[in-house]
């Protein structure tokens, strides 16, 4: 099996061309960004067809970073599967910016961490973590989580949410506590299961 990898990275400011898109194929993931834009990836094998796929975030400046989601094919080039231009957020100003994770799992899990941080104005940090899996044509969202930290009580707070079990957990801490944290469990209402591109992550 081809091993993940994880790339943690930020969105400057960069220099580019605006209204550009990925490329329908490529023998790489450089022959498939814009030409001059910045690119991050993470491979693994999202469709359980034995092959590596490619999750690509590519940005040329602060607007919204595009994010795209390739299949690999057996003679070594990829494929694309889908493009979301309005998918991760963008920095809109100094003071804060944006921190991303992506992770593709053993078992094909695309995770995407976001994580805002911000030089001033703000007590806290948020990081937010999504799971999709490819089934049934499209990636689902299966699971989410949100940490908030606020730095000037030490407070810490993790709001995690299973869509396959339909189970919510609250875990409440504090950053200099060693003691175990606060667990609360409770039943989620089940319902459809939102796709990835449905609305912005944050």
């Amino acid at each position: 099996m081809k091993k993940t990898i994880i790339v943690f990275f930020s969105v400057f400011t960069m220099c580019g061309v605006q209204g550009q898109s990925f490329k329908q194929q490529g023998a790489s993931v450089e022959n498939v960004v814009p030409e001059g834009w910045n690119h991050y990836e993470t491979t693994g094998d999202m469709n359980k067809d034995g092959i590596a796929d490619v999750a690509v975030m590519a940005s040329a400046n602060n607007n919204q970073p595009l994010f795209a989601i390739y299949w690999g094919t057996t003679d070594g080039r990829l494929t694309l599967w889908k493009e979301y231009g309005e998918l991760l957020p963008a920095d809109e100003n100094t003071d804060c910016m944006h921190n991303f994770t992506f992770e593709i799992t053993n078992r094909g899990v695309l995770n995407i961490t976001i994580q805002l941080e911000c030089s001033q104005g703000s007590y806290g940090t948020n990081i937010n973590r999504y799971s999709y899996r490819f089934q049934n044509g499209d990636f689902f969202l299966i699971g989410k989580e949100e940490e908030c930290i606020q730095r000037n009580t030490g407070d810490v707070e993790v709001v995690s949410e299973n869509y396959l079990t339909w189970k919510r957990q609250v875990k409440k801490s504090k950053i200099s506590d060693d003691t175990m944290p606060i667990e609360k469990w409770t039943r989620l209402q089940k319902r459809p299961l939102k796709k990835l591109g449905d609305h912005l992550l944050y």
